[in-house]
């Protein structure tokens, strides 16, 4: 999961490359079109940044079984707390939610729902922003959500690893 790359496409071709993730989620404020190539096969969502209206506010994918609330957050008030991104993951039946537009890294459950904002890769903000950018892997096993913080060099930071137990409505 990536986010707030502001143009920087290069940083998400080569980072798409080394990581190969199984799904990838881009979070906006990517300032790119949506008929990108970048874009293909990726979930993503339009920032307070992208003007290009084809892409869309809010997905909602079932990704391997698990619902996913896929949006940038500037609609919901994400600088001040996750109250309203809370009540839309409540709505959407979510068991994760993948947010951006702070610029900074966040990972916790809230009501049930995995929360995870990768972070700015270009234009970090916050405690972490001498790292210099960051994205995110997730990896879901029957029972936890593995999240580790990787930086725009593909190299995962070992103090930024974080597992959540998954609740009983997540593992349907």
């Amino acid at each position: 999961m990536i986010s707030d790359n502001h143009g920087d496409r290069d940083i998400l071709v080569t980072l798409k490359q080394q990581l190969q993730p199984d799904a990838v989620f881009h979070c906006g404020d990517s300032e790119m079109t949506a008929d990108d190539s970048w874009f293909q096969d990726a979930y993503v969502v339009q920032g307070n940044m992208d003007f290009d209206t084809n892409l869309p506010l809010v997905v909602t994918p079932k990704v391997d079984g698990r619902q996913v609330l896929l949006t940038h957050g500037h609609h919901d008030g994400v600088n001040w707390d996750l109250t309203q991104l809370k009540l839309r993951a409540d709505a959407a039946q979510a068991d994760a939610v993948f947010y951006g537009h702070t610029h900074k890294l966040a990972a916790e459950v809230v009501g049930g729902h995995l929360f995870v904002n990768p972070g700015s890769i270009s234009q970090p903000r916050g405690e972490f922003r001498y790292l210099g950018g960051t994205c995110a892997l997730i990896t879901v096993t029957a029972t936890q959500w593995i999240v580790q913080y990787v930086t725009r060099d593909g190299q995962p930071v070992p103090d930024l690893k974080f597992t959540f137990a998954r609740t009983e409505t997540q593992k349907g």
